[in-house]
């Protein structure tokens, strides 16, 4: 049975581009492109996602402010959170993982490809009981980062 997950994010080709991802994985992906819709799709979803997707520049509402929502509603805080973003600053992972995200990827690091392995980790995780995967930011070293170490 196919998966249902829920994505927010403004831009139309890498909305396209992720729902053809998460479809060749054989999952179901509900789209958003814009905070306030996230927020109205999610309240109203049957059933819920098992994974949130939130890109954190977005109309209407940013996605701290749609992550925010999600963790005060009780019907939605327990769905595991993935920041999906280009903002690559400690301070915004940090500010992610403070209100509640489980993982905070810079898109420009990922194929689309390692973002279905990704969310097909957290969902693992929490479906076999092991709760949800420790809080973390993943950010791949440069060619450059790679070297000096």
């Amino acid at each position: 049975m196919a998966r249902l997950l829920f994505m927010a994010e403004d831009d139309p080709l890498m909305s396209r581009m992720y729902e053809r991802a998460f479809r060749l994985a054989g999952d179901e992906l509900m789209m958003a492109h814009d905070g306030e819709e996230a927020i109205t799709l999610l309240q109203k979803a049957d059933p819920k996602p098992v994974v949130i997707l939130l890109d954190i520049m977005m109309p209407k509402l940013n996605g701290f402010d749609v992550l925010r929502k999600i963790k005060e509603d009780e019907k939605l805080k327990s769905i595991p959170v993935i920041m999906l973003t280009n903002l690559a600053g400690d301070s915004d992972a940090e500010k992610a993982l403070s209100l509640g995200a489980v993982l905070y990827l810079v898109k420009s690091q990922y194929s689309p490809k390692e973002i279905v392995a990704k969310v097909t980790e957290i969902i693992a995780a929490s479906v076999h009981g092991d709760g949800i995967p420790k809080v973390t930011v993943e950010v791949k070293k440069t060619k450059e980062e790679k070297g000096k170490s």
